[in-house]
């Protein structure tokens, strides 16, 4: 495996790019738009340099650069690639179309994967003749800083195309996580989506300001989350591990449970929550905000890579 193409140049593109790239894969760059290629591969070249200052970056930073190619034509981008990573607009019709174009043009082994962050490959692959060749393997964004990769088979993925991928992501620096089946909104939406569901419960209630809501995060439960999973969590807060802790506090957990009626995000309580954002963060700093999260994701991937798992 040596040749991808990555399918659109917007943010997951660039940085599936920057994943690609710098683990030795030649990649060939399209989107539909010229200036968004551009554009891409500057945002690339800029960022290369940070990379290999953090440590995250074993090649200098031309060389990688020099691995991803801009192409003309979709065809171009695919004729020679094994592996296809697409990431175009999170819509059912345009991944359609798009995968009926990437089916014609490439090779008939060829992988098909999909960036989708909610779409199942089922919704837009089912009309395809080589449809067991397509699966999810959608990103933490930006993947070049968060390497976990959800993989997504549909019913019908030959789970040697589904392997194959795991491979594949393993080949590129990154940690596949595969899922046995479809499910609406994968696995790692739905977790997120259980944490914000209850944040916005809270907040709703007038339990805790939106400020302290985020510090419970960042300053307590992100610090374990950072290098450990919930289950570890658990199993490390109690004397007997695991069933020990399910037993101690399993009957309060499943109290909390009944509480946690769904709740609408509706207008009000949304309009609330952003105008506490940009007491915080102003938008024209959002920009900024946004650089110094990747700096700080840099200076934490290059901190994990120096311990043991």
């Amino acid at each position: 495996m040596s040749n991808v193409a990555v399918i659109g140049a917007g943010l997951i593109g660039r940085a599936w790019s920057i994943v690609f790239a710098r683990a030795g894969f030649t990649v060939a760059l399209w989107d539909q738009f010229p200036l968004q290629t551009t554009q891409a591969l500057a945002f690339i070249a800029d960022r290369l340099p940070e990379l290999r200052a953090a440590g995250l970056l074993a090649d200098a930073p031309d060389a990688v650069l020099a691995r991803i190619r801009p192409m003309q034509s979709l065809w171009e981008s695919v004729r020679d690639a094994e592996y296809i990573q697409e990431c175009g607009p999170e819509r059912v019709e345009i991944k359609t179309a798009m995968f009926s174009e990437l089916e014609r043009a490439a090779r008939a082994d060829a992988v098909l994967a999909s960036s989708s962050s909610g779409i199942p490959a089922s919704e837009f692959t089912a009309h395809l003749k080589t449809r067991q060749r397509c699966l999810i393997a959608h990103p933490v964004n930006p993947p070049y800083l968060v390497p976990l990769v959800e993989i997504c088979p549909a019913a019908w993925t030959d789970p040697a195309v589904t392997e194959r991928t795991r491979q594949i992501m393993l080949a590129a620096g990154q940690v596949p996580a595969t899922l046995k089946r479809e499910i609406e909104g994968f696995a790692l939406n739905r977790l997120q989506g259980a944490l914000l569901a209850e944040a916005f419960r809270l907040l709703a209630d007038d339990v805790i300001s939106p400020a302290d809501l985020d510090a419970m995060v960042k300053h307590g439960l992100g610090l374990r989350w950072s290098f450990m999973g919930p289950l570890e969590t658990i199993d490390l807060n109690a004397p007997g591990g695991l069933a020990d802790y399910c037993r101690r506090y399993g009957p309060l957990y499943a109290k909390m449970q009944h509480q946690m009626q769904p709740l609408e995000w509706d207008a009000a309580l949304v309009d609330r929550l952003h105008a506490a954002r940009r007491t915080e963060l102003p938008v024209n700093m959002q920009p900024v905000r946004q650089e110094w999260r990747d700096r700080r994701l840099m200076a934490l991937l290059a901190h994990k890579a120096t311990q043991p798992d």
